[in-house]
């Protein structure tokens, strides 16, 4: 079984297309994941949130994001980049994309995955998983042998062996990595549509089953049009800056 899983999306159109089409490049996948944060930052929620919608119908999996429930809601206990962009996605996007929006999960399982944006550990309060100790929390909240998160933007594996204390692993851009079948795993997808870890290009999961292994996909995409877009739509420019340098 192939999985794709796509995370933190934030309204960049040009980067879900571009990772859309590297997914089904490589064959298209048996089961398709939204990791959450189809909104929030970008200047393509309706383009986003509308493609998301007809992936689902198609059979996709997606579940909610912090940036999806503040827009959903109308909530304010972000940064203020962050604020901003919630209220001029608000102002733009229709009640049924609200209503898409509100009704997705904040969990999912699908055999033995987990899917939640922060962590299995109180996924509506959303924590970060940054470390060890964070991570020993999230893979002790769930007995799924996989936990797949993004929400940190950049990608990370961290894995449990009984007994024993999580250990952390840095994977390699496009360089599979195995998954033994004596440990559980958790894998942090990075981002789509603001990538935090110094690389600009957009970041999804790849799983193969078969092969028991995890690939960290890289894929370029334009940025520069989506910044130009962001300053376009009076977004603060730090949100287009950002998406050139990867931060």
């Amino acid at each position: 079984m192939r999985i794709a899983i796509l995370s933190d999306i934030h309204a960049n159109r040009e980067a879900f297309d571009a990772v859309l089409e590297a997914v089904h490049e490589r064959g298209g996948p048996d089961e398709l994941v939204l990791l959450g944060d189809l909104v929030g930052y970008g200047p393509d929620p309706i383009y986003v949130i509308e493609k998301a919608a007809h992936l689902v119908a198609d059979g996709a999996l997606c579940i909610m994001g912090n940036h999806d429930e503040a827009v959903a809601l109308n909530l304010s206990n972000m940064t203020e980049n962050a604020r901003f962009a919630v209220q001029w996605t608000r102002e733009r996007i229709a009640p049924a994309h609200l209503d898409f929006l509100a009704r997705l999960p904040l969990s999912l399982r699908s055999d033995d995955r987990l899917y939640v944006h922060a962590s299995a550990e109180r996924p509506g309060k959303w924590p970060y998983i940054r470390d060890v100790d964070s991570a020993e929390r999230c893979l002790s909240a769930s007995d799924a042998r996989f936990v797949f998160c993004g929400h940190t933007h950049i990608p990370a594996i961290y894995y449990a062996l009984p007994g024993r204390r999580s250990m952390h692993f840095q994977p390699h851009d496009n360089v599979a990595a195995p998954l033994s079948e004596m440990r559980r795993h958790l894998v942090i997808a990075g981002a789509i549509g603001q990538p935090r870890d110094g690389n600009p290009a957009a970041c999804f999961v790849l799983v193969d089953t078969q092969r028991q292994e995890v690939t960290m996909v890289r894929v370029p995409y334009d940025h520069e049009e989506t910044a130009r877009k962001i300053h376009a739509a009076g977004l603060p420019g730090w949100l287009g800056m950002r998406l050139k340098i990867g931060r």
